[in-house]
């Protein structure tokens, strides 16, 4: 890809607030931002950690133009010993991060970013940005894949992505959430994301008939033959025109082969043209069914006993079409004073956007039995959980429900990405993403993962965390209760 300076790809407040923490004095000053979440789409029971590898190649090459400087001069309201740090800005900040493939639940730091507050505020756009969109994205087909019961799926949704970074970065997305590769040419270019396709409507209408069409297109690709047979009429002209090519590769030595439908009531269709293949003796054959596809039509699909052998799925993949927004947000946790870091909590009068404040450490702990994920636990961040010895979760609802555990595995889940500005942290290949992220959701209990009432993953505070939110909700508390 063209490489592009994206350092100002940001709201224009993290400008105006970067100058008025300089003024203030506060360039040096220490702070602590969580990335987290408060919903999965589609009401689900996990989302998928994604688009980290972006992040860090945007981290990596973060630095000012003079061209930025003078659009920022021209604005006439930032300071000149402004603009000169950002003409020496050099990042600094320590970042820490889930995994890219790690399932992930609301309200847990899933990427905390501690360093100068000037930086630290800098970047949110960028977190926010890369991670909410393919997270979105891996997500959605984690949930189309698993609906698949086992056949493939192949993301078809360029042309209706919302922009060419949501078509390049949704391909990437969907292959780590389980597809076996993308329309898109330049995510595998890229990527390497298999490129899959073979022909659309238009090349059977450009030849003089349908069969000659097929014909053209099996000399051609004789090793991977498959027909698009719903251009005039799938039972009555398509698949028998199929059927006519398939059994002439047959007899030049070839076996690979399939046809598409991309319309009508597909149900039907593959189950009557999966019996017209086989009376002609091509068992063989595979059928492709796609056209506004999602997880609930495919479940449908295979429910009704469509003979499908694989999936092209589009729009509704990769723009999550039935919810298209992921609501991760970016909060200040903790701020240096007195030359140590100081918890901080956001108030509001919607329950669910109170914060929980400090410097914190995420775990993930496992029961050694099963080897199932049984819980998270947010910790401050100097904590750690003994698995010696018994140790008690809260449901994080229903918080009279509690389970104590005794035979326990515990993982940290939050791992260095950045240590004084300095990269350290090797991005693993795609193929190994995609396969971590298959072995993580084994692990978590299909209980959690299921479409309709999911069961609710406990995610807890370690009692340290608690206190200290407790502390600062009983204070603010005071503090409104004396100004009334």
């Amino acid at each position: 890809m063209l490489k592009r300076n994206l350092t100002m790809l940001v709201d224009f407040y993290e400008m105006t607030m970067g100058d008025g923490f300089l003024q203030n004095g506060y360039q040096d000053k220490v702070a602590v931002f969580d990335m987290f979440f408060r919903k999965c789409p589609d009401d689900a029971g996990y989302a998928i950690f994604s688009g980290l590898e972006q992040l860090i190649e945007y981290i990596k090459d973060l630095h000012f133009t003079e061209k930025d400087i003078e659009y920022l001069r021209s604005k006439k309201i930032f300071s000149e010993e402004y603009l000169e740090y950002l003409r020496n800005f050099k990042f600094s900040c320590d970042i820490w991060a889930v995994p890219e493939g790690t399932p992930v639940f609301p309200n847990e730091p899933i990427i905390t970013v501690k360093g100068s507050i000037i930086q630290a505020q800098f970047i949110e756009t960028m977190i926010l940005l890369s991670i909410n969109h393919q997270s979105l994205i891996t997500t959605k087909a984690v949930r189309i894949v698993t609906s698949a019961q086992g056949r493939p799926v192949m993301e078809f949704g360029s042309r209706r992505a919302q922009g060419y970074d949501g078509a390049i970065y949704g391909a990437r997305a969907s292959y780590i959430g389980g597809c076996c590769g993308t329309a898109c040419a330049i995510a595998d270019r890229d990527f390497n994301v298999t490129a899959l396709g073979t022909m659309a409507h238009s090349w059977i209408q450009a030849f003089t008939s349908e069969l000659d069409s097929f014909r053209a297109y099996a000399k051609k690709y004789p090793n991977a033959c498959t027909l698009l047979v719903d251009t005039y009429n799938v039972l009555k002209s398509g698949v028998p025109n199929a059927i006519t090519v398939f059994k002439e590769l047959k007899s030049q030595g070839y076996s690979n082969f399939g046809i598409r439908i991309d319309s009508g009531d597909i149900a039907y269709l593959s189950k009557k043209a999966r019996k017209m293949l086989d009376d002609a003796g091509l068992k063989e054959v595979k059928i492709v069914a796609s056209n506004s596809l999602d997880e609930f039509i495919i479940k449908d699909l295979i429910e009704q006993g469509a003979k499908i052998d694989s999936f092209g799925v589009g729009e509704r993949l990769v723009t999550s079409k039935s919810e298209p927004v992921f609501g991760g947000v970016y909060k200040l946790v903790a701020i240096e004073e007195d030359g140590k870091l100081s918890p901080k909590i956001k108030l509001s009068e919607n329950a669910t956007k109170i914060t929980t404040p400090a410097f914190k450490m995420l775990y993930r702990l496992f029961d050694n039995e099963t080897n199932k994920a049984i819980a998270d636990v947010i910790t401050l961040h100097d904590e750690t959980i003994d698995s010696t010895k018994p140790y008690t979760i809260f449901h994080p609802v229903q918080t009279y429900k509690k389970k104590t555990l005794t035979d326990f595995t515990v993982k940290p889940l939050l791992v260095p990405i950045f240590k004084d500005g300095q990269c350290v942290y090797q991005s693993p290949n795609i193929e190994d993403i995609k396969q971590y992220c298959s072995n993580q959701l084994d692990l978590i209990w299909d209980e959690v993962k299921r479409f309709e009432n999911p069961h609710e993953y406990y995610v807890d505070l370690s009692q340290e965390l608690w206190n200290v939110k407790q502390e600062l909700l009983n204070k603010h508390f005071k503090e409104i209760t004396h100004y009334e």
